[in-house]
């Protein structure tokens, strides 16, 4: 697959959203919260990537980390990945919690992290 990160691969509309927080599933893959939900196999898989502003009140720390989680979801996104004949698709929030800037590699980790927990945990529900 390539590791390319297109405009339909990213979650928007207030009413898609306000699904996803009100029905979708959370965890914490410090510095990260993570609401996910599955959705029909053909659709597509699409996410959100959150900063806050009331934690990073500079616009430009707020894209900077927001650049960095997308760059580690589009380098990490084949976890998801499941047999070719089978492709399930989600509804992915990520949100930035931490008070503090974090490098690369501490928003990467938590990102692998985040969904090979979401792969985990739909498989056990398969069986």
């Amino acid at each position: 697959m390539a590791n390319g990160f297109p405009k339909q691969n990213r979650l928007c509309g207030q009413m898609r959203i306000a699904q996803l927080y009100k029905e979708g599933k959370r965890f914490m893959a410090w510095p990260l919260r993570v609401t996910y939900m599955r959705l029909q196999p053909e659709a597509d898989r699409q996410i959100l990537i959150w900063a806050p502003k009331s934690l990073f009140k500079r616009a430009v720390k707020r894209n900077h980390l927001r650049r960095l989680m997308r760059e580690a979801y589009r380098l990490n996104q084949d976890i998801l990945q499941a047999e070719p004949a089978i492709r399930q698709a989600y509804w992915i929030a990520f949100n930035y919690t931490d008070k503090e800037e974090q490098p690369f590699a501490v928003i990467e980790k938590a990102v692998r992290k985040a969904l090979r927990k979401i792969k985990e945990s739909e498989s056990k529900e398969h069986k």
